[in-house]
């Protein structure tokens, strides 16, 4: 929530804090009713992928090319140390030698476990896109300075407004994002759909060509679903 004009610094920090608490009911409790809505209609998607008939946004961010022969949606929490897993230790290889090479179209949803989940998203998603993932991917190797699932963190808003700092947003345009409610419905809207379309209760989850995968306990593990698929092909 962003602070008007000549406020006090710690106003706006309160605001942003509460704001942070009242996600908490968009974050959790939105997820659980899910089933009784329908929230992405024909003007939200696109085309499906290519390589298997999976529903695109018009605002996912995705890797690689759609006309791949797999196609990957990963659903994930900035704030689940498996997530942060996969991305430093897996992800790079599968960058390299599958999304890379034209042989794996990539999509990434966030699935809100908690609040810090939501703003997060809503911070990635005020930056240029072509820096979306680079964000993403600094959450995940700092987590110990803001998530805090697992972390003592006293105060996440100075947290996240610390992780904002090093992207370039400042602490005005952090609170700003953060308190965009229409990014943060858009998050409660695809944590619903993930529950919805393909019973996913937990992160990371991996849709590979339409089917529930994941975790991944290490790279192998990835490539023993995806190679069998490009043989297919």
């Amino acid at each position: 929530m962003k602070a008007g004009a000549g406020s006090a610094k710690t106003a706006g920090k309160d605001g942003a804090s509460e704001f942070l608490v009242g996600l908490v009911a968009i974050a959790i409790i939105g997820l659980g009713i899910a089933a009784y809505f329908v929230f992405f209609s024909a003007t939200d998607t696109i085309s499906p992928a290519a390589s298997v008939n999976v529903p695109l946004l018009k605002n996912d961010r995705t890797l690689g090319s759609p006309k791949a022969p797999v196609t990957i949606i990963e659903y994930a929490a900035p704030t689940c140390p498996i997530c942060a897993h996969f991305d430093i230790d897996m992800f790079p290889q599968l960058k390299a030698q599958y999304i890379d090479s034209g042989k794996v179209f990539f999509v990434f949803r966030v699935f809100p476990l908690q609040a810090a989940d939501v703003a997060a998203e809503a911070m990635a998603r005020c930056l240029p896109e072509e820096n979306y993932f680079q964000f993403i991917d600094m959450l995940y190797r700092n987590q110990s300075q803001w998530d805090p699932d697992g972390y003592e963190i006293p105060d996440v808003h100075a947290a996240l407004i610390k992780m904002g700092k090093i992207a370039g947003l400042s602490a005005e345009k952090t609170d700003s994002c953060i308190g965009d409610k229409s990014e943060s419905k858009h998050v409660e809207q695809v944590g619903a759909d993930a529950q919805l379309r393909y019973g996913i209760s937990g992160t990371p989850s991996f849709i590979i060509n339409g089917q529930l995968h994941g975790p991944f306990a290490d790279f192998q593990d990835v490539q023993s679903v995806l190679d069998p698929l490009l043989q297919k092909k």
